[in-house]
């Protein structure tokens, strides 16, 4: 019996993916397009706002997902353009080597930063007293301060 290599992997059987489109490629953007809803539906439940624990029902429901389109939308804006200017690292750790999915999704990423930026305002003058105790990390501290700088420009 012969061995098929997928990736990293080796199995004994090969292994088949059924779709009426066209050409592979479409079909790879395809699946692509399903996990970014799959991960959309993750940030709609519990890993995000909860859509299912409010209970509510009727209108209510639909003033809520109204309201939460809008913010999500907002949200996904900010974490795509975070990721183009590549900081979301100093608002959120990356995918972890093991695991499968990213920690966080494009919206957390987003929502993140707004929290990121807060806390660093908030707490500006003790951080200042801190690189007066450890001048060696200045140069990381000017990294960050300017990964916020970009963050409020994206807001």
């Amino acid at each position: 019996m012969q061995d098929y290599h997928y990736g990293k992997y080796q199995v004994k059987e090969a292994w088949f993916i059924l779709t009426d489109l066209g050409s592979l490629p479409a079909a790879i953007n395809a699946y692509k397009q399903r996990m970014g809803i799959e991960e959309m539906f993750r940030d709609c439940k519990k890993g995000g706002y909860d859509l299912e624990g409010t209970s509510l029902e009727g209108n209510r429901l639909i003033n809520m997902i109204l309201l939460m389109t809008l913010a999500y939308s907002s949200a996904i804006f900010q974490g795509t353009e975070l990721r183009k200017k590549q900081v979301q690292k100093y608002v959120s750790r990356r995918k972890e080597p093991k695991k499968k999915y990213r920690r966080r999704s494009t919206f957390g990423v987003g929502v993140d930063a707004e929290k990121w930026v807060h806390y660093l305002e908030q707490y500006s003058f003790d951080v200042e007293q801190l690189m007066k105790l450890s001048p060696s990390k200045r140069r990381f501290y000017q990294q960050g301060m300017r990964a916020a700088t970009l963050i409020q420009s994206i807001s």
